[in-house]
């Protein structure tokens, strides 16, 4: 089993690696750089071999940190529990949750595929190897973080160490009963496919991991023993009948199918959003446009459309306008509540740089212009052309700036509203600010992603993803979001910044693209 593991590591490093040249190769004068046969050079190769084992290296502990920190050490202070029972609590209820929705094993992921169904290696001895270093990374990740921040919320220290070992018995608990399931139905179940039941279940697990600390009822360390003890002895009897199950090449012949292996690809870029886009489109009406040239063409595209532009925003509203509701209803029967609510508002502005990074929907309709749209036009000399590409860019961005409108306005009347009702502040020039740089961070994603998608078009006539330069870009734009949430400004003084720094982003990047864009907004090889 052990040779099995090496292999299969090694397998996966050779993925990992090669995908690492692949990007590298697609970076803009890098690739000019690199010669085609990039993947011979064995110093290259060993450089992205490094990449890859110290990002495996980092990824066993960024995601458990990030996991504890944000999704329970934060959220003590939103309630007048123990903190250490709410610690314990929250951990595991939401433990309960992710045992249903990651059982590692049943994840049809393409080593999988490339190793048990391409390369014939022996399923159970694959499956086992690799189950069992998932579940050793599990515990391995999780004991630096839950011990320390255990520590500061006054955990015991058993109850610290006992917590990863805890989660470890969810995982063997939760594959084992889909072993049996197998065993019963004959039908193996995907993850990454939950059912309904299993989406309920982790719906009831949230409610109670942070439900249940609002109205006073945590579990204790007493309660956790016992808990801690069933599952052990649960978990060791699931390590039992995992390890002896035979039948794991019958099982994984049904979850690693070619449509499960390369699905996320598909819902990523590819047939699953062409086919529900084509479903939603519009042909059937007779719209009619009073405009002329490239806004006549860009209003019937809108119009024909218009559900899949709009259908998550309009969702997106109704969300924003009942949290807002629910705030105002929270403020006006609970002082703590109320003044809590006022502090925030104050200093945590910097925080809705992400919020709004989050519920912006212009990827989303760029992917759906090039899908519905472009991927078929730049096939046309005349498309290409420097006066179509920015008549046309023209009309989408009042589009793009349209469709993000609503939730913004919304967000910010409701962010001023709530500031105003909560206590208020000093400074009525702060009511303004808050709505004002609102609306400009909506604008400047608007702006932000049509530039990028113009510039650095990321697709190619197959709609998949080919631009690595692109990936690059959102991945910075999504850290720096996520930086501005340990942020803590005065309104005045961010909002100023803000509002600022969305006009000086926007016209240079409006600059650029009118520059660029003719020679940069073509089909991808």
């Amino acid at each position: 089993m052990i040779e099995t593991f090496i292999t299969s590591f090694k397998l996966q490093n050779t993925y990992r690696t090669n995908s690492i040249i692949y990007s590298l190769k697609q970076l803009p004068l890098i690739k000019r750089i690199l010669p085609n046969s990039l993947y011979k050079n064995r110093g290259l190769k060993i450089f992205a071999s490094i990449i890859s084992i110290l990002w495996e290296i980092i990824n066993i502990f960024i995601g458990k940190i990030l996991y504890i920190l944000l999704m329970i050490f934060t959220t003590l202070t939103w309630y007048h529990t123990n903190q250490a029972d709410t610690f314990i609590h929250i951990f595991v209820f939401l433990t309960f949750a992710g045992g249903m929705l990651n059982t590692y094993m049943l994840n049809p992921t393409k080593d999988k595929y490339y190793a048990i169904i391409l390369m014939n290696i022996d399923a159970r001895k694959y499956g086992l190897s690799n189950y069992y270093y998932q579940l050793i990374k599990l515990v391995v990740g999780f004991l630096p973080f839950t011990i320390p921040f255990g520590t500061i919320a006054g955990v015991p220290l058993w109850i610290q160490i006992a917590l990863p070992f805890f989660a470890l018995a969810i995982k063997l608990i939760v594959m084992n009963y889909s072993i049996y399931d197998f065993r019963k139905t004959n039908k193996a179940s995907n993850e990454n496919l939950p059912t309904k039941i299993v989406w309920g279940f982790v719906a009831v697990c949230l409610v109670l991991a942070y439900g249940l600390p609002a109205i006073n009822f945590v579990i204790t360390p007493s309660i956790f023993l016992c808990v801690f003890i069933i599952s052990i002895i649960l978990g060791i009897y699931s390590l039992v009948k995992i390890h002896n199950f035979k039948d794991y090449r019958r099982m994984y012949k049904q979850v690693l199918t070619e449509s499960n292996v390369y699905m996320q690809e598909r819902k990523a870029g590819t047939q699953v959003i062409k086919d529900t886009s084509l479903k939603q489109i519009e042909l059937d009406k007779n719209y009619t446009s009073n405009k002329s040239g490239f806004a006549y063409f860009h209003d019937l595209f809108v119009k024909r459309h218009s559900k899949i532009l709009t259908k998550a925003v309009k969702k997106q509203s109704i969300v924003i306008l009942g949290l807002f509701i629910a705030m105002i209803i929270g403020i006006s029967v609970n002082d703590t509540f109320k003044s809590k609510t006022n502090e925030i508002l104050m200093v945590y502005l910097p925080y809705f740089v992400f919020i709004m990074y989050c519920i912006n929907r212009s990827s989303s309709v760029t992917q759906v212009m090039f899908m519905n749209c472009d991927h078929s036009m730049l096939t046309y000399r005349i498309y290409r052309t420097p006066k179509v590409i920015l008549g046309i860019f023209k009309e989408r961005l009042k589009t793009l700036i349209k469709i993000n409108l609503l939730p913004a306005v919304l967000m910010g009347g409701g962010l001023a509203l709530l500031l105003y009702l909560s206590g208020g502040t000093d400074n009525p020039l702060n009511y303004a600010i808050l709505f004002i740089s609102i609306i400009a961070m909506s604008i400047f994603f608007s702006v932000h992603y049509l530039v990028m998608y113009y510039l650095l078009q990321p697709y190619n006539v197959s709609t998949e993803m080919k631009s690595s330069t692109y990936k690059v870009v959102q991945g910075l734009t999504y850290i720096v979001c996520w930086y501005m949430i340990q942020i803590q400004m005065p309104i005045f003084s961010f909002g100023i910044a803000t509002i600022v720094f969305c006009i000086a982003y926007c016209l240079i990047s409006l600059f650029l693209a009118y520059k660029y864009a003719p020679k940069t907004f073509k089909l991808r090889v």
